[in-house]
């Protein structure tokens, strides 16, 4: 009789663990170093969501532009791959934080966020692409 409740207590949190709904849809916010880690290892999408103007005038290596204040910026995003994870930076890190939750609200899977954005990528003197 004893063992008949060990195995359906165990039986019963096995079922109960492995329907748990898994919540990948977290925002992680990386240093630099992280992120260039990120970049070496996992096929990413690399947003800069600064103006045009900031972006031209320097940005990271294989980003991609969309302006988080131009008028078609939430179609813009919408045309990203939900299930890739993204890599997010502005110049200082708020205009990418409120990008970042609005990707999180659209369904996007892994969210990085880079802590100092821009500012902080220049001023540790890493990888740019300077006036494209």
């Amino acid at each position: 009789m004893k063992t008949k409740i060990v195995v359906i207590t165990l039986f019963l949190s096995i079922a109960m663990f492995s329907c748990k709904k898994e919540s990948s849809k977290e925002i992680t916010v990386v240093s630099t170093e992280e992120m260039q880690t990120l970049l070496e290892l996992e096929d990413v999408q690399l947003i800069d969501v600064r103006t045009s103007m900031e972006y031209k005038n320097g940005h990271l290596d294989n980003s991609q532009n969309i302006d988080y204040n131009s008028p078609t910026f939430g179609d813009d995003i919408i045309k990203l791959d939900k299930e890739k994870p993204v890599i997010l930076y502005c110049q200082k890190g708020g205009r990418s934080a409120k990008c970042a939750e609005k990707m999180q609200k659209a369904g996007f899977k892994k969210i990085y966020d880079l802590k100092g954005g821009f500012s902080k990528w220049q001023f540790e003197k890493l990888d740019l692409k300077l006036k494209s």
